[in-house]
């Protein structure tokens, strides 16, 4: 599985089918900080990624 932090840095990591949940919470990234897009498309913490699949965490701001 292919990961890109939000600062670009890529991580490669070989393993089982897992909830993205799980895998932020693996990096210690807080999952309603993020948004996260699985192989281009942004999809939501309970979806399974797979070992061929490229994972891109993007950090969002919001305010008032």
């Amino acid at each position: 599985m292919k990961i890109v932090l939000p600062d670009k840095k890529i991580i490669i990591q070989k393993r089982e089918p897992a909830i993205i949940k799980d895998i932020l919470e693996g990096l210690w990234i807080n999952p309603s900080s993020v948004i996260v897009a699985k192989n281009g498309d942004i999809v939501p913490e309970d979806v399974i990624a797979e070992d061929k699949d490229e994972i891109k965490i993007i950090f969002f701001a919001h305010g008032g």
